[in-house]
């Protein structure tokens, strides 16, 4: 490991462990117990409890500790996750309750007391974060610097999963080489295998000369797919292929070339969700998730927001201090505000706070109507058509759910969405449905 790289000190942290145990169905008796990390539940390789029972999804539900209560994730799965009768997309339910998966029921319940990594200090590279949860991911972030393993990096838009890429190349065994990043929801369909693979001059109209791409540039280093959901199934098909065979050919070439990448990919989408519904290949999953990281909401982790406006405010040359400019009301607020920009929203409202000398009344994200304001050119057009398409989807599912009185197999019939796809949206934006 090359100088400056070397492991964060950790610390440990005492928490409740999670168990789940079978009680009925064609897996009876098989269980998981003392678990820190979450529990993932299906019938395909990779969940920590595998199944065996056929009406249940390959990836089923997610089971993680959230206090005193187990929290409860639905993962887009076909036959939903039951608790005392009533379909569950995301819950929180006492140690002792009982799901229902299929054919097959679960016990889950706290363990023994466990403990689980954090980061001593609250910096690691670009990363800031004093919060509980933030100094887990700083350690698991470390730990995964130093193997040569992909990793996934899932959350929300705007919680710095570049950042993070970036922090992975920096502190490992590559980081002299290139760090190259794709955009994949950013390009067009067409111009996705040219920018990951290169192209060939003539090898489409507008190809005047040889391009090499992401992963030629790459080579020896790490390669950032931001966006990987976003990639059509022909996409995933020839990603899977280079990523196997470490060759690859340009666009409009016969030449296999070879390549020695690491692999970083990042989206706001569950990928699990999208295996159950058939849009992502499992396969490639395994591939690019063989380590996963959760990258929280700025609302899971409220308690790093004056750490991270006193850094924006350095960042920005400011020597202004925290309290001169945002009061204990003005902090209480912030603390209440949902955030759905994340981060990036806070550094763009320490901006304009250190602008106007105040800071600017905060808005909940509103429903995009007639003659609802759209963002601007002030904005990248990533953010702004990020921004639109966040609130529209909120405004259509609450009136979707409106209108078929929550319940989500009617609403999918009604809207013509895939149940799963519709139950991912629903997940994202933290709306409820019966």
């Amino acid at each position: 490991m090359s100088e400056g790289t070397l492991p964060i000190a950790v610390v440990g942290l005492p928490v409740r462990t999670l168990s789940a145990r079978v009680v009925a169905g064609p897996d009876l008796g098989l269980s998981v117990s003392d678990s820190t990390d979450a529990i993932t539940v299906g019938i395909a390789e990779g969940n920590t409890l595998k199944l065996s029972d056929p009406s249940v999804s390959r990836f089923h539900v997610e089971l993680s500790k959230r206090g005193d209560k187990v929290a409860v994730k639905d993962l887009g799965s076909t036959n939903s996750t039951l608790a005392h009768g009533l379909s569950l997309t995301e819950a929180l339910v006492p140690p002792g309750t009982v799901l229902t998966l299929g054919h097959t029921q679960i016990e889950v319940g706290s363990g023994k007391t466990g403990s689980v990594e954090l980061s001593e200090g609250d910096t690691l590279g670009p990363l800031k974060g004093q919060s509980p949860v933030m100094r887990t991911l700083l350690a698991r972030i470390d730990k995964a610097a130093r193997s040569e393993s992909a990793v996934l990096l899932q959350g929300e838009s705007g919680t710095g999963k570049e950042l993070i890429a970036t922090a992975l190349h920096e502190r490992g065994a590559r980081n002299r080489k290139p760090f190259v990043t794709v955009d994949c929801g950013s390009l067009s369909p067409g111009l996705v295998a040219s920018e990951l693979f290169g192209h060939e001059r003539g090898a489409f109209t507008g190809a005047d000369r040889r391009h090499a791409g992401a992963f030629e540039r790459a080579n020896g280093g790490t390669v950032f797919l931001d966006e990987i959901g976003e990639l059509s199934p022909t996409l995933q098909a020839s990603l899977l292929g280079v990523l196997e065979r470490r060759r690859f050919r340009r666009v409009g070439g016969s030449e296999e070339l070879s390549v020695d990448v690491r692999v970083v990919s990042a989206t706001h989408r569950d990928l699990r969700a999208l295996v159950n519904s058939g849009q992502f290949r499992l396969d490639l999953y395994f591939r690019l998730a063989v380590v996963k990281l959760e990258v929280p909401s700025l609302r899971e982790r409220s308690d790093d927001l004056e750490l991270l406006i006193a850094h924006f405010l350095r960042e920005a040359g400011s020597e202004a201090k925290l309290e001169s400019l945002f009061s204990k009301d003005a902090l209480t607020a912030l603390r209440a505000h949902a955030w759905p920009g994340n981060v990036r929203e806070l550094r763009n409202l320490v901006e304009a706070t250190l602008a106007m000398g105040e800071p600017p009344v905060l808005e909940s994200p509103a429903a995009l109507t007639s003659d609802g304001a759209l963002p601007g050119p002030d904005r990248t057009y990533k953010d702004a058509r990020t921004e639109v398409l966040n609130r529209f989807e909120v405004h259509y599912l609450k009136k979707l759910l409106e209108l078929t009185s929550g319940n989500v197999s009617a609403a999918s019939r009604h809207a013509k969405m895939d149940r799963s796809h519709l139950i991912e949206l629903l997940q994202r934006h933290r709306l409820r449905g019966e």
